[in-house]
Parts: C-alpha cells; sequence; structure tokens
C-alpha cells in the first residue's frame, strides 16, 4: 500500500510538472510575440504567477515526500504567514501585544500540535470554543476599551480563518479510512488540485465567455459564465481524478462540487474583506499572486467541508 501511494503521489506530481512545462513555454512564446520588453502587464503577470507556482508547487511536493512533519511544517508556516498579513488589516493596538503573542505563539504551535498527536476531540474545538472565550481576557486585562470588540472579533476571526480552517488540510492526514492506509497525502492532493483548478478555470471561463458579473462590487471579474464553466469544469476533473481517493467516481464528482462551491464563496468572503479595508492583495510575498491568504483563501473555506465529510462517511475513527 506504501509504495502504491509513493507511485500515485509521484504520478500526481510528474503531471503537475507537465502541466506547469506547458505553462512556461505558452508564456515564454506569448512573452516573445507580445511582450519583448516587458510591456505587455498582463502577460508580464501571467508569467510572474506561472514561476510563482513552480515555486508553490516545489514546496507542496517536497512537503508531501516528508509526510506527515512536512505537510504540518509547510501548512504551520502558511499559517503563520497568512495570520500575520490578516493582523496587519486589524485595528489591533498596543493593548492587544499580549494577545498577539498568544495568538503566534501559542494558538498557532498548539493548532498543529493536537493534529501531530492527532487528538481530534480537542483539535476540533480548541480555537472556536476555548480560545474564543479565553483570548480576549487578555486584552481586557489590559483596559483599554476603545474599538474593543472590533479589535476582538478581528483577531478571532483572523484565527478562524488563517489557524483552524487552514489546519484542516494537514488534518487530512490523521483519518483512518479502511483500505486507504498510507495514502491520506492523495486527499490533500485532491482538495489543492481541484479547488485551486476551478479558481484557474473560472478565471479562463470568465475571460472567453463572462458576461454577467455576479458581485461586481467584490470581485468584477466573477462572472456567472466563469463560475458555472470553472465548477463544471473542476467538478469533471475531480471525477476523474477519483482513482486518487477513497471515493467511487460519482463520489469524487460531488466532492469536487462541494469544495469548488465552498472555495468560490471563500474567494468572495475574503474579498468583501480587502474591499472593507481598501487593498487589492492580502500582501506581496508571491508575485503575481498577492499575499498568502490570495492563494488560500479558498482553500481554507473548503478544507473543514471537506475533511468533516470524508470523516463522517469514509473514516472509522
Amino acid at each position: 500500500m506504501m509504495e502504491q501511494a509513493r507511485s500515485d503521489l509521484l504520478t500526481v506530481i510528474a503531471g503537475i510538472g507537465g502541466l506547469l512545462i506547458i505553462a512556461s513555454l505558452a508564456g515564454w512564446l506569448l512573452q516573445i510575440r507580445l511582450s519583448p520588453n516587458g510591456e505587455n502587464a498582463a502577460i508580464e503577470n501571467l508569467n510572474d504567477r506561472i514561476r510563482s507556482w513552480w515555486v508553490m508547487v516545489l514546496a507542496m511536493s517536497l512537503a508531501f515526500v516528508g509526510g506527515k512533519t512536512g505537510v504540518l511544517l509547510l501548512f504551520g508556516f502558511c499559517s503563520f504567514a497568512a495570520l500575520r498579513e490578516f493582523m496587519t488589516l486589524t485595528n489591533a493596538t498596543r493593548a492587544d501585544h499580549w494577545t498577539l503573542v498568544g495568538a503566534f505563539f501559542v494558538v498557532l504551535p498548539l493548532q498543529y500540535y493536537l493534529i501531530w498527536i492527532e487528538w481530534y476531540g480537542l483539535f476540533s474545538i480548541f480555537i472556536p470554543v476555548y480560545v474564543f472565550l479565553l483570548l480576549p481576557i487578555v486584552s481586557a486585562l489590559r483596559g483599554e476599551t476603545r474599538n474593543f470588540l472590533i479589535r476582538v472579533a478581528e483577531m478571532q476571526w483572523a484565527l478562524m480563518i488563517c489557524v483552524f480552517c487552514a489546519s484542516h488540510v494537514p488534518a487530512l492526514l490523521t483519518l483512518k479510512i479502511p483500505g486507504y492506509e498510507g495514502r491520506n497525502v492523495l486527499l490533500i492532493a485532491f482538495l489543492v488540485i481541484v479547488v485551486q483548478l476551478s479558481d484557474v478555470l473560472q478565471y479562463v471561463w470568465g475571460k472567453l465567455l463572462g458576461r454577467r458579473k455576479i458581485a461586481p462590487a467584490l470581485s468584477p471579474s466573477k462572472t456567472v459564465e466563469g463560475f458555472l464553466g470553472g465548477t463544471l469544469t473542476a467538478i469533471a476533473i475531480g471525477a476523474a481524478l477519483w482513482w486518487m481517493t477513497p471515493f467511487a467516481p460519482l463520489q469524487a464528482a460531488l466532492m469536487a462540487g462541494v469544495i469548488t462551491m465552498m472555495g468560490f464563496f471563500g474567494g468572495l468572503v475574503m474579498s468583501a474583506i480587502k474591499r472593507d479595508r481598501g487593498v487589492k492583495d492580502w500582501g506581496h510575498m508571491i508575485a503575481g499572486h498577492g499575499g498568502f491568504i490570495d492563494r488560500l483563501d479558498s482553500v481554507v473555506f473548503a478544507a473543514p467541508f471537506f475533511f468533516h465529510l470524508t470523516r463522517y462517511y469514509w473514516s472509522i475513527g
């Protein structure tokens, strides 16, 4: 089983690498023809995105090969970077200093440690129950009441999105699925591939056929045609990738439908927050993509649904 899992994982990595090679060649040809001196912003942005995807796929591949430790370290780092981006847009003040220290250096590592020791009972309620109740006490004890509710709510929301929801991706490694032993890393690959391809395909279909905007005030590039085309294509890809999962082809299609829908709505919610704060991107660490949250927004909304549906219907523990 372990050898088969490794073989399947290498097949997935090779397939993604092949797609990136094709994309890189296409970007190179487009640059030669349309932007030889970097004058076409769209082509330059496309090539920046492709180069960033190479780095992200390499990091993800190394984490997958590294097994549980590698995956936890990767997503722990992503949570830390995303939380940092989120906190820069909040109303946190000096009075919240120790609250922020607790969020970054106690709550975040403890959440991932609970996954490491596979303590599902506490992992699933640690942030939404105990941190929700206890962390605001730290800020309250400083006596600063100005914008207290806003400050606390923003920090709670940041932890829920950047740590709690994101941690459900590596938590997939803890599921005990009969006949699927040693292959759980492929569940993470399925989740990330389907959700990220859905984002890309919605953009492509929108450019090709998009007419009616879904939420122009939140995300002007999202159209009804792009959403339908991208979602249906991603569902078809999910069904074709059923062999990576414990699901039958129809079940894989249904799961792909759920996570693409949640990924889409996650993108809208996070866009609403950015518009509220008057920024285009969450950060600038990933060339062509913005920040870590800009790349994780769809995945973090989809991950809890994917985790709990898989746990409820397929896992024995």
